[in-house]
């Protein structure tokens, strides 16, 4: 069964790791993303279920994209913490989808929670604290020196690049 449910659309954005995992698909409504995936063979671990880090993939998505999308611009965030619990499985041909509840966006930190059903059964919960990116968006990516794309050097209003942040598509500034 490869049928993705109404309402789902394929993800809007992807990398080489999501497109090796893929197809992930979303469903929009206001600020909630909704991601869904059709478990199939490449996604099963040796018991023959869904492994357990595709699914803590599918939640950091999940989590990600609603977040991110749930202010106007979009914010940048990176993971800095993931957590999750498993309490049951996905089978070949089953659908996942994760549902989100951001519990609070602050000014330096994002805290949200998932649940991954298949169904109506909720398989796996997870939780995340995301980093915002001050002016990551807006400022857009810059070279290990501070310079953007054309070349030009950061602007004395930006702050100078942390090595250790990655910008919105996850590449080390």
């Amino acid at each position: 069964m490869t049928e993705v449910p109404a309402g789902f659309a394929p993800l809007f954005r992807t990398s080489p790791f999501l497109e090796m995992l893929g197809p992930f698909f979303y469903r929009r409504t206001k600020n909630v993303f909704v991601i869904g995936l059709r478990v199939e063979d490449k996604h099963l671990n040796a018991r023959g279920t869904a492994h357990g880090g595709l699914l803590l993939t599918l939640a950091d998505i999940a989590l990600g994209y609603t977040a991110a999308f749930s202010a106007d611009p979009p914010l940048s965030l990176t993971t800095a913490n993931i957590s999750a619990d498993f309490a049951g499985h996905a089978r070949v041909g089953e659908w996942v989808e994760v549902h989100v509840d951001i519990q609070k966006i602050g000014s330096r930190l994002v805290f949200a929670n998932a649940y991954l059903l298949v169904g109506s059964e909720r398989v796996a919960r997870a939780s995340a604290v995301f980093a915002r990116n001050a002016g990551a968006l807006a400022a857009g990516p810059r070279d290990p020196h501070g310079h953007d794309a054309a070349g030009a050097p950061r602007t004395p209003s930006e702050p100078p690049p942390d090595p250790l942040l990655r910008d919105d598509v996850g590449q080390r500034r």
